[in-house]
């Protein structure tokens, strides 16, 4: 072990006790993945059994970050969900600052797969791909049914709100980029009216936040995106290029058809997705995805996450560019602006 992970261990130990007294902490291994959180896998181990848990942990640039919901706001929705009857991993300990481990939460590990490439390629989830589109339809219009009245740290924003916010956060940047002025010329003059209804938004939905099993979907993941606003924005997002992971023929994360996205939900929810709301969202979400690109490249420069992953995530503004130009250039066409 290197120092740190040994310092980790032994904080860890202390948190698990908490819950689960006299446990050690063994098998502990930091996983890779999450833009801006850790993850670590581990064994609480007592005499009579072994728990498999995950760590949650703010990463040390981000704890706070404006944009995300904090870590222990996060494991308070969790817990709303499971209460609700969504597939959502069991919160077990919420961290304190006694624990000296920053911010976060222990949550039940659940077994099966959230790599999109075996998702996307291994025999084994064949079956699972033939029907994951429909249930995640039919699990989001679940999320969208959870009551948020009393959810009062969830942040709101119409897409008026949410196109000024990302166009501040991009400038903040000072890297113009002629193809994210255009999407974002788009945006303005196609906001859409405000929703009958505004709903509890997971806000990161997508190939790679899906624990998935022979059977489909098991679990939902990563709810620091979650906000309330349009619920169609949540299934625009599902469809943005890059969680295709090369399969762009099927937007419904390179496994699925829009046409059985929506038809799971409409089985649940009891009305049919508006496309022209949900194609407005996926060209908001492929948007906000370059500048989360530049976010993550703006970390690396400065130094405050250096590892291999944060660059090359930061690298891939480019690809969000083409995916915009893609979407926009049709539009353009079908849409000429009149001749002055």
């Amino acid at each position: 072990m290197t120092d740190h992970t040994d310092n980790l261990q032994q904080a860890l130990e202390g948190a698990v006790r908490r819950f689960l007294p006299g446990a050690d902490v063994r098998n502990l291994k930091r996983l890779t993945g999450g833009a801006n959180q850790q993850m670590w896998s581990l064994d609480a181990v007592t005499p009579d059994q072994s728990t498999g848990l995950i760590l949650r942990q703010a990463s040390d640039w981000n704890q706070g970050a404006d944009e995300t919901l904090a870590l222990n706001n996060e494991a308070r929705l969790l817990i709303r969900a499971a209460e609700h009857g969504l597939p959502v991993p069991a919160v077990h300990y919420v961290l304190t600052p006694e624990d000296g481990l920053g911010v976060g939460y222990l949550m039940a590990r659940v077994e099966g797969e959230t790599l999109p490439q075996r998702i996307l390629r291994e025999e084994r989830y064949a079956s699972a791909r033939a029907r994951l589109a429909r249930q995640c339809g039919e699990a989001l219009a679940r999320v969208h049914q959870l009551p948020v009245a009393d959810l009062a740290f969830l942040p709101r924003a119409t897409a008026e709100e949410a196109v000024r916010t990302l166009y501040a956060e991009y400038q903040g940047y000072q890297e113009p980029r002629p193809v994210f002025e255009l999407a974002f010329r788009w945006l303005r003059d196609n906001q859409p009216a405000l929703p009958a209804t505004r709903t509890l938004v997971h806000g990161d939905f997508r190939n790679g936040n899906l624990m998935v099993d022979d059977d489909g979907l098991k679990a939902i993941l990563d709810w620091e995106m979650a906000s309330v606003g349009d619920p169609m924005a949540d299934l625009g997002w599902m469809c943005v290029n890059s969680w295709r992971f090369g399969q762009i023929d099927l937007p419904v994360g390179g496994f699925g058809r829009r046409e059985e996205l929506f038809a799971g939900y409409r089985e649940v929810a009891g009305v049919a997705p508006d496309p022209q709301r949900v194609r407005y969202w996926e060209i908001f979400g492929t948007l906000k995805w370059g500048v989360i690109c530049q976010k993550m490249a703006a970390s690396f420069v400065a130094g405050q996450d250096t590892s291999v992953e944060r660059g090359a995530i930061g690298r891939r503004a480019s690809e969000a560019e083409v995916d915009l130009l893609r979407e926009l250039v049709p539009l353009a066409v079908a849409n000429p602006e009149p001749k002055p």
